[in-house]
């Protein structure tokens, strides 16, 4: 789940047990591990990258993240990659990778359309001829909130042996594509716990093709899991392909 909170460097440390490698992650190593140039839009902890340069990627790989915390990490876990801080206002690209990902549902933390107008023209703009721009959310015929309760607290190992309680809250009603919660991380021996308040845009098909389409974009493939299922009502994730519109 992507989530500011992890600014924080004692949260950045936990992310990688909050988030352990799963059939996602295998899902975009084949696609990272197939491109000669990959961006890593809100890398985190750098996992992808690095496992891709594990597994003998000898191309460039470049992670791109607006968290300090979380970068420190992944410079430790593979310091020959390409790190970087900020996003993409911050850093522009032209025509230079073959693959563009966003993962961990990070795309649903674009909330506004500015923020989407701005992404996905970096996007257009960062990849090569031909390039990929793949990405997954949530679908919201699934409507994944729901599960998001104050009783179903998930308990994850902290360094110092102890464990963090964690446990989200969707304020409600929720109305329209966009959905606020609050996240609570308590740690056994902390003084407080720490709380974050997020918001997720849930997009469904015809969202995505819209969005896309306005920064020249389009969908080549989507899938409803990570065995390239078709997508229908009941799909869990909408994961898409993109790539730039052909010119008529």
């Amino acid at each position: 789940m992507a989530d500011r909170a992890f600014t924080d460097a004692a949260l950045a440390g936990l992310y990688d047990s909050l988030n352990p490698w799963g059939p996602g992650d295998d899902f975009y190593l084949a696609l990272v591990m197939s491109a000669r140039s990959v961006l890593d839009i809100g890398c985190g902890t750098g996992a992808l990258l690095a496992r891709a340069r594990e597994k003998g990627h000898d191309g460039r790989l470049c992670g791109l993240d607006p968290a300090a915390a979380m970068l420190v990490q992944a410079r430790r876990r593979a310091p020959e990659v390409e790190w970087v801080l900020g996003d993409l206002r911050s850093r522009r690209w032209q025509d230079a990778f073959d693959l563009v990902v966003m993962t961990g549902h990070a795309f649903q933390a674009l909330v506004g359309d500015e923020e989407l107008r701005v992404c996905l023209g970096a996007v257009h703009e960062a990849l090569a001829d031909g390039g990929r721009f793949v990405f997954e959310t949530r679908n919201p015929a699934a409507r994944a909130w729901e599960a998001w309760t104050p009783d179903r607290v998930r308990e994850v190992p902290c360094g110092d042996g102890g464990v963090v309680r964690v446990r989200h809250e969707v304020e409600t009603p929720v109305r329209g594509d966009r959905v606020t919660f609050t996240e609570t991380f308590d740690g056994t021996g902390w003084e407080r716990p720490r709380v974050s308040r997020s918001t997720l845009r849930f997009l469904g098909p015809e969202g995505l093709s819209r969005v896309l389409a306005g920064a020249g974009l389009a969908v080549v493939e989507q899938y409803g899991d990570w065995g390239r299922g078709p997508l229908t009502p009941t799909s869990p994730e909408i994961i898409t392909v993109a790539g730039p519109a052909r010119r008529a």
